[in-house]
């Protein structure tokens, strides 16, 4: 039966703030603010470091976006730059351009020396 007391009176002890009060509480205080301080910073570094990981993630996914269409525009460009293609494209358009039939000349200048 006195166990029974004693869990009512501590119970009541705590809840009254009386606890608070005592001195090996108030000499533990700062020990529990740094505790405290010491778990604020540690979830702000777990909550800063999802958010890199997630930032980590989202541009590599645009990256592999981004050498994705690279490669197939490049690959487009290759097709289009190639001599037939340009060749139909100029008759599509109507320009009066004709394709060369002399290969290109090498242009040497002479080599002027100063005195």
């Amino acid at each position: 039966m006195s166990t029974k007391k004693n869990k009512s009176e501590y119970l009541k002890y705590l809840l009254d703030g009386t606890l608070l009060t005592k001195e090996s509480v108030v000499r533990q205080i700062p020990f529990l603010l740094f505790w405290a301080l010491l778990a604020i910073f540690y979830i702000a570094n777990r909550y800063h470091a999802e958010k890199l990981t997630i930032e980590i993630s989202r541009l590599q996914r645009q990256l592999n976006d981004l050498r994705s269409e690279s490669i197939s525009i490049e690959a487009e460009l290759m097709f289009i730059g190639k001599q037939s293609n340009v060749i139909e494209m100029v008759k599509q358009k109507n320009l009066d351009l004709k394709e060369s039939v002399l290969p290109p000349r090498k242009i040497v200048a002479p080599n002027f020396e100063k005195n």
